[in-house]
């Protein structure tokens, strides 16, 4: 069968899945509402609640439906304040403070209902590029009414007024939540301090909503939520009562993780019930009552969230520990083994390649045992943390177990390519399935800290990409020995396409960076297998094919959303209206910014090119172990070439910037050291020669010996 045929097919299948996948993402149609009360509790978190600890959010709860809430703004921390701000806007927003905290007090509201500091708070988020359009919020029909300091800071407008007010929940009656459509209520954040003094705060602020839903006139839809909080960034808390939300569990197109919904899909929530425009700067969508059947019990759905909270916790507690770690652990491995097997001599060396060649298995098992891990709720369980990365250990001793016993053990480099595709087998399949896998995994998905909720996590990105690769070189080149040259294309080309359309297709993961970098490496590869020369030409249309193929992604989510809900499509709406500026300032902005993130980050850069060097100019290097394996197989050098080159392309198109090489790092060298070393000291020599690739450097028994 032809490549092109091959290709088709793959797409065809990845699209039919695509559309399969649509139903299951359905949900109600908006109910319109007339009067809507908007209640926040900043600081509120599932595990707060419960039948006995806040009864009327509890019962308020089973009537509707509920979602955790990721109170993400600008920062991590999402302080009162900011939560306020972002409603107001339906768009990110703060008031300057520090990442860690403390939170700013709440600013100072007039007997008349005027925000005086609104002047600052509006210039210094000119300052932040989300181009909040302040008072959306307050933009639907008819008055509306801010009850407390956080609510005014909601309605507000850009120069602070408030259309009415009231000074606290104890003046709210029933003729002032029927006066106007939309009522917003603050009833005080909840403080950081002792368990006891939490608990009579949270008993507090239930009772003030209890007294409130008391007064509810009949019709009303009321939405509780927890807009910010004053000590830590955490999972909070949504709850929406009215028609269309009955016994339910809450969705939204933003995250695509069931019962999971963001800050920004407040307001433009709200504004659907009110049949107001939402304007086009609003980021978020609307929150739907998923059409996922019967939800079960509440206690089991709040299981569900205090356990996302936990996962939560797990993530921030044991992520930085984690990968030093791992990166310690490589080289342990390693360097024990080089001085374990010191020496010149050849028996030496051989010693050294087959050792290095199961750490080296074992070491890129990681990350795929990482992922795996989350098939066992290891967040509902005692002691968290040991479960899941005691998981991750038996995974990646199993993985690395198979990868060095299965049948293409034989193979020098067959160990490497199965555990690349397995490695791209579960990132590819979580991804176009919903992103489980990754969810609070180390590698994966932190939705309080990166904020992202589905598709290729920024610290995945470039061991997807570099697995993606291998395996592609490894079965197209077993397709080429075993059957022809036209084969072993095929075979790339149909590893390529699932590779890259799992990771950029809108409606799977959605990832601008991976489609940039990932393009133009299997595009040098295939060229290398087919033995085209590269010249400028080819060159630079290599260098814009990652980015052609985004401008064709993004072309078609934003003409048919029906490919799914993503940044994607909505950067290319903002730039085709002239609004794409502020989010492409931001990226950049934070490219550059990834150099400072630590004290280490700046070493990455050195430590990726000194890599690139050893790989071009090993002699200078005096490595000996690189010829030779260059000899033994020659479509080595082309293969590591691009293993280098994707993470390169990914810290330059990823807004993580150089956190994509960095993470890739404790990946990439052993597998890169293992790869050289076992084709270097295989057993049998120029296994490809009979493909017409033809070795640039003297074959293993021809070379002088030299130590590596």
């Amino acid at each position: 069968m032809k490549a092109r045929y091959l290709v088709a097919a793959l797409v065809g299948g990845i699209a039919a899945i695509s559309a399969a996948a649509g139903p299951a993402q359905a949900a109600t149609p908006a109910v319109p509402a007339r009067h809507v009360v908007v209640v926040g509790i900043p600081g509120l978190r599932w595990s707060d609640v419960s039948a006995t600890a806040t009864p009327a959010l509890y019962a308020l709860a089973k009537d509707g439906s509920a979602g955790a809430l990721v109170e993400h703004a600008v920062l991590p921390l999402t302080c009162p304040v900011d939560g306020w701000l972002t409603l107001n806007a339906g768009a990110r927003a703060q008031v300057r403070h520090r990442e860690a905290g403390p939170c700013p007090a709440m600013p100072v509201v007039g007997p008349s209902g005027t925000v005086a500091e609104m002047g600052t708070i509006v210039s210094y988020n000119k300052t932040l590029s989300y181009n909040p359009v302040w008072g959306t919020l307050a933009s639907g029909p008819g008055c509306s009414l801010a009850v407390g300091p956080g609510a005014a800071l909601a309605l507000a407008d850009s120069s602070g007024r408030v259309g009415e007010y009231l000074p606290g929940p104890t003046a709210l009656t029933a003729q002032a939540l029927a006066r106007c459509p939309l009522t917003v209520v603050d009833l005080g954040a909840l403080p950081a301090g002792s368990a006891a003094v939490r608990a009579a705060a949270v008993r507090a602020a239930d009772a003030s909503l209890g007294r409130l839903l008391a007064e509810r006139p009949a019709g009303i839809t009321v939405m509780v939520a927890s807009p910010g909080a004053v000590d830590k960034a955490q999972l909070g808390v949504v709850v929406i009562d009215g028609a269309g939300y009955e016994s339910g569990q809450l969705d939204a197109r933003s995250t695509r993780q069931p019962g999971m919904v963001v800050i920004t899909d407040l307001t433009p929530t709200v504004l659907n019930w009110l049949g107001a425009a939402v304007p086009s700067g609003v980021d978020g969508t609307r929150l739907t009552r998923g059409n996922r059947g019967p939800r079960g019990s509440l206690d089991g759905l709040i299981r569900g969230f205090t356990g996302r909270e936990t996962a939560e916790e797990v993530w921030t507690s044991s992520h930085s520990w984690f990968f030093w770690t791992y990166a310690l652990a490589d080289l342990a491995a390693l360097g024990g083994i080089g001085l374990l097997f010191w020496g010149s001599s050849d028996s030496r060396r051989r010693r050294r390649a087959r050792g290095w060649r199961v750490a080296g298995v074992f070491a890129a098992a990681v990350p795929a045992g990482t992922f795996l891990a989350n098939l066992v709720p290891w967040w509902l369980h005692p002691h968290p943390t040991v479960w899941l990365y005691g998981m991750a250990v038996a995974w990646t001793v199993v993985i690395g177990f198979a990868a060095l016993l299965g049948p293409w053990r034989r193979d020098p480099l067959g160990p490497f390519g199965a555990v690349s595709l397995l490695t791209l087998a579960v990132l590819a399949l979580d991804v176009m399935t919903g992103s489980r896998l990754q969810l609070e995994t180390p590698f994966g998905l932190s939705v309080l800290e990166a904020g992202r909720y589905y598709g290729i996590g920024n610290e995945a990105l470039g061991i997807y990409g570099i697995a993606a690769l291998l395996a592609a070189a490894w079965l197209s080149s077993w397709a080429l020995r075993r059957y022809s040259r036209r084969a072993g294309l095929a075979v790339m080309c149909v590893v390529a396409a699932f590779a890259v359309i799992a990771s950029g297709w809108p409606g799977f993961g959605a990832k601008v960076g991976g489609t940039i970098a990932m393009v133009p490496c299997f595009l040098l590869l295939f060229m290398a297998l087919a033995g085209i020369r590269l010249n400028w030409r080819r060159a630079a249309l290599i260098a814009v094919s990652g980015v052609a193929l985004f401008v064709v992604f993004a072309l078609v989510n934003y003409l048919l959303p029906a490919t799914g809900q993503s940044d994607i499509g909505s950067f290319t709406g903002n730039l085709l209206h002239g609004q794409g500026g502020g989010l492409l300032g931001r990226k950049v902005h934070s490219n550059i910014g990834s150099l400072t993130v630590n004290a280490y980050s700046p070493v990455v850069p050195l430590t990726v090119a000194v890599a690139g060097l050893m790989l071009w100019r090993p002699r200078w290097f005096r490595l000996s172990t690189v010829p030779l394996a260059y000899a033994a197989e020659p479509l080595l050098p082309f293969v590591l070439g691009v293993l280098w080159l994707m993470p390169v392309l990914g810290w330059f198109a990823d807004d993580s910037g150089v956190i994509v090489p960095a993470a890739a790092l404790p990946f990439a060298l052993p597998l890169g050291i293992a790869l050289l070393a076992a084709a270097a000291y295989q057993d049998r020599a120029a296994r490809y020669l009979d493909t017409g690739l033809s070795p640039s450097v003297p074959l293993p028994s021809q070379a002088s010996p030299s130590e590596s």
